[in-house]
């Protein structure tokens, strides 16, 4: 799934493998099952085996995610695709209003002393 050329890019970016204890996963097998998992929306429980034991996917995804490698790979691709020239910052923004729905229109509303947030005081 992830080309050689992806992989020399974010490659280094991921933690070596301990050398110690259990035999330890390869890290591009980890990445690939996390891209499978979130490409399709499958439950983790559902990844193919292929990947190897769901739950061990899972914690090193979820670990990575807490000590912030996801975020240091993400900016790293921009950096890289910014100085390529591949990545345009151009942002649009939309100013659509969106309604709510049907069953949330009659929710009792939060009041703040003798007027409701959304009345104007004279």
């Amino acid at each position: 799934m992830i080309s050689d050329e992806t992989w020399s890019v974010i490659g280094p970016l991921f933690p070596p493998a301990k050398t110690r204890g259990r035999p330890p996963v390869d890290r591009r097998v980890i990445v690939e099952a996390v891209v499978w998992r979130f490409r399709t929306g499958a439950p983790w429980r559902d990844l193919p085996e292929r990947f190897g034991n769901w739950n061990t996917i899972y914690r090193n995804f979820d670990r990575w995610a807490k000590n912030g490698l996801w975020a240091r790979v993400l900016e790293h691709v921009q950096g890289v695709a910014e100085r390529n020239g591949d990545i345009d910052w151009v942002a649009s923004i939309d100013s659509t209003s969106a309604r709510v729905h049907q069953h949330g229109a009659t929710l009792p509303r939060a009041k703040k002393g003798h007027f409701e947030l959304q009345q104007v005081r004279r």
